[in-house]
């Protein structure tokens, strides 16, 4: 299965404690279907001195969440939207908006 959601995107949270929050896609583990969103889904590591985090203490970060609770936002339309391929005359596939059939790529 492709991915329809991807690093960069703009995502709408749908389920959950940050439901209706937006941010933009950090990365995308796609064998565990589950994505980063910046801004959301934030919880505090306790961590050691190391070397990239000197002094150590309560680390607050994004942690990833699965796929199926987020939707993209479409660039034109603004809303959340399910994504669709179509296919181009020279048989190049793009994501296309269901709702208002904009090419999102």
């Amino acid at each position: 299965m492709g991915l329809r959601i991807r690093k960069g995107d703009t995502a709408v949270v749908t389920t959950g404690k940050n439901k209706g929050k937006k941010g933009r896609i950090l990365s995308v583990s796609s064998s565990k279907e589950r994505v980063t969103i910046e801004g959301i889904n934030i919880v505090k590591r306790h961590t050691k001195p190391n070397k990239k985090y000197t002094q150590g203490g309560i680390i607050e970060k994004e942690a990833p969440i699965h796929m199926s609770n987020v939707m993209l936002l479409c660039p034109k339309c603004n809303k959340p939207t399910r994504i669709g391929n179509t296919v181009l005359d020279d048989g190049k596939k793009i994501r296309a908006c269901v709702k208002c059939k904009e090419v999102i790529d």
